[in-house]
């Protein structure tokens, strides 16, 4: 008999620990497989983390251990899930992140193999069936049987559902003619691009490099100006990296940027490339994952998650705008790719590059204080200039008219200017959805969401009410729930209500729209990108997405319709966003040729963030909020940990979360300064009610033992659910 020690798929931290079951069946069994078990009167999944065989009974044993113990129902796997190095992997990441073990394995698996309950209806393996000839003695065979066995003969090998004659294939399987042969299927089609003869590096990519490949260092921060050519050093290292024989992980922050960075890929290493994304059908991420876990690749592009593929040797990992926030995960365990990067690359003795126009602040003191390996592009490929800046004060009643009061006289005018010489804009504005709020003009009632209590977005195209958080729609009412009048008001405005007004003031204009919603079909964001690219439209009109990464040589005009927003958010970082937002996307303006511009409204025209996001200015914005990082204690002069209590009685939740500041403020002391509990501007969640703790400090060691010490005696209560935010990015 053998005992088993397994975590449960639960990711809390009263259940972070492992369970014993027994197993007596004859299917092997290992570390790193699943297992089916049964959990509280319930069916769930389980992961092994060791078998040992004992001599006693199940009777013996529950008398030593003094409790009743289950056995496992079933074995689900034939190997282990995942590779030594990626457990280890997964316990270093739980261990920085004060996670449970269980919920780091769930994000490293894709959903076919994942240890939950929700993997036994995943899809598995898909095989073509394909009939081959086996023997072609074609004596006391019909002419019918005759010709297809010879068609088989001379094709080698074919399809079988191309078969048009089912009972004459099965009469020649029958007779030994021919047999069945099974290929994996593919479910993800990658295309299949022409090779293409890299382009002349410039001095400044030369020289970078060189001073890479001299380098012993093992993380290396590459800040190069936008469009001064960052992808292909990417690809000039990652060539060298695989002809050292080694492989290469390719991240980037935004599922939009994935099919251009693969096109580049493609085009260089040919088959040689995975992909690895939220947006793949569970289907086709199993197809992936089991693609690079049997080495059939050696380079994988993707999102966030991809930096737990399962390759082999790796050389180098590349985290390309490294400072985009959606780099950090915002649910347990809340990892950050950048960090699990190095501590990946550490393992296989590989390097980490970051690349980025503008490096978080985090990143850029790393490589002041020679932490990072600081490399830099200062110039646009030949020498291009950066575009021309206009920031229009929109407080100045100069700058705008009855004619629109989104798109001011300039913007307008320079749109203009771009579809009568047949060139292209991007129109940005960090928000989707028509209006942002609607409520009663006569009683004041706000439409919001039931279970985040904030304002729902009204969204024309399908005509609903939809919070941005919690996903929760429903219809747009024709009057006020409250007090029945029907003088509803829409406020504010999002990409829909940007896309209507280009339609009224530039009839003939042709438009693409790109943000989260258009992008709920899977093959939106490329079909969308190639469109433009192609000159299928006119003007783009997007979030955050289209701001960073993609290169439109024919884009001439960039106009931030709004640039304040996030601006007056209660987040330390808030500056700092909006300078990257900014400079990301001008930087998409005058890419090649053609002299560019760009042309940002705003209600704070002398805010730096704005005003140097202009310019491009990293260096001085870098000086400045690094000035006013350190008068207000934050990152990277402290490190910070964000604690949510939650629960669905408020005042345990309340009496919790000070319960936590007095355990706090009595363990850190003078090496700590404790803020909150605080009301969360999302307060509730369904039937969750919460509250923040955050908890500032300089020694991190210490740190951690305390806050882990603090996890073990608060996970228990009952009533309550903790979560452990190390180094957060909204607060």
């Amino acid at each position: 008999m053998l005992i088993v020690e397994t975590l449960i798929e639960y990711a809390t931290h009263s259940l972070d620990r492992p369970f014993s079951y027994i197993y007596k069946g004859n299917k092997k069994i290992e570390r790193g497989y699943r297992v089916l078990v049964s959990f509280n009167n319930r069916e769930i999944v389980g992961y092994v983390l060791s078998v040992k065989e004992t001599d006693k009974n199940k009777e013996e044993l529950e008398e030593e251990l003094g409790f009743q113990i289950d056995e496992i129902k079933d074995v689900l796997d034939t190997a282990p899930l995942l590779t030594e190095d990626l457990l280890e992997l997964a316990d270093e990441v739980s261990e920085y992140y004060l996670a449970p073990k269980i919920s780091v394995l769930q994000s490293m698996l894709p959903p076919s193999l994942s240890p939950r309950r929700s993997s036994l209806k995943a899809p598995k393996i898909s095989y073509n069936q394909y009939v081959v000839p086996l023997d072609e003695d074609e004596e006391g065979l019909t002419p019918k049987q005759i010709e297809l066995l010879r068609f088989i003969s001379l094709e080698k090998k074919v399809l079988k559902r191309d078969i048009k004659s089912v009972s004459i294939v099965n009469k020649l399987l029958e007779l030994g003619k021919i047999e069945i042969v099974l290929e994996e299927k593919r479910r993800l089609e990658i295309p299949d691009y022409k090779y293409e003869v890299p382009p002349r590096l410039s001095e400044e990519q030369e020289q970078v490099i060189k001073e890479f490949n001299e380098s012993h260092d093992d993380v290396y921060l590459l800040e190069g100006v936008t469009g001064s050519g960052k992808t292909e050093v990417y690809l000039s290292l990652s060539e060298k990296v695989l002809k050292e024989g080694k492989s290469i992980l390719m991240l980037v922050p935004e599922i939009s940027l994935t099919p251009m960075m693969m096109e580049y890929f493609i085009r260089r290493f040919k088959n040689n490339v995975a992909i690895l994304h939220s947006e793949l059908t569970p289907a086709q991420k199993y197809d992936e994952y089991r693609k690079i876990a049997k080495d059939d690749c050696h380079v994988v592009i993707g999102a966030r998650s991809a930096i737990f593929a399962p390759l082999k040797n790796i050389g180098l990992i590349i985290l390309d705008e490294e400072h985009v926030e959606s780099y950090k995960q915002d649910v347990v365990p809340f990892y950050h790719a950048r960090e699990v990067a190095i501590m990946r690359a550490k393992k296989h003795k590989a390097k980490v590059i970051l690349g980025s126009a503008t490096p978080s602040l985090e990143s850029r003191a790393r490589a002041q204080q020679k932490i990072y390996h600081l490399l830099t592009l200062k110039k646009r490929i030949n020498n291009q200039k950066l575009p021309a800046t206009t920031i229009v004060n929109l407080l100045d009643y100069r700058n705008i008219d009855r004619d629109s009061y989104i798109f001011s006289k300039r913007l307008r005018m320079n749109i203009a200017q771009v579809l009568e010489n047949q060139e292209q804009a991007i129109l940005l504005i960090n928000r989707r959805g028509f209006s942002t709020n609607v409520s009663c003009r006569s009683c004041g009632y706000v439409f919001k969401c039931p279970t985040c209590n904030i304002a729902l977005t009204y969204h024309k195209t399908d005509n609903m009410l939809k919070c941005h958080h919690c996903d929760y729609v429903e219809p747009m009412e024709k009057e006020c729930p409250e007090c029945h009048s029907q003088y509803l008001m829409k406020t504010g405005f999002g990409t829909e209500r940007i896309e209507e007004e280009v339609h009224r003031l530039f009839p003939k204009a042709k438009t693409l729209r790109l943000d989260s919603d258009s992008a709920k079909i899977k093959a939106k964001i490329p079909e969308v990108i190639e469109k433009f690219r192609k000159k299928e439209a006119d003007i783009l009109i997007g979030t955050q997405m289209i701001a960073k990464g993609h290169d439109f040589p024919d884009v001439t005009l960039v106009g931030v319709v709004l640039a304040d927003i996030g601006l007056s958010m209660p987040n330390y970082r808030s500056s700092e966003r909006a300078f990257q937002l900014i400079t990301q996307a001008v930087g998409r303006s005058g890419r090649k040729e053609k002299l560019g511009q760009a042309i940002i409204q705003t209600y704070n025209p002398s805010h730096y963030a704005i005003t140097l996001g202009a310019r491009q200015d990293y260096e001085l914005f870098y000086r400045k909020e690094m000035e006013m990082r350190k008068a207000q204690h934050y990152p990277p002069y402290t490190f910070m940990t964000a604690i949510t209590i939650s629960g669905k009685n408020e005042n345990n939740v309340i009496q919790a979360a000070y319960d936590s500041v007095d355990y706090l403020n009595d363990k850190f002391k003078s090496d700590g300064v404790i803020l909150g509990p605080s009301t969360p501007y999302i307060a509730q969640i369904r039937d969750q009610h919460m509250r923040t703790i955050l908890v500032k400090y300089r020694l991190d060691d210490l740190a951690h033992d305390i806050l882990k010490k603090y996890v073990d005696l608060f996970a228990l209560k009952s009533g309550i659910s903790i979560a452990i935010n190390i180094d957060p990015y909204n607060f």
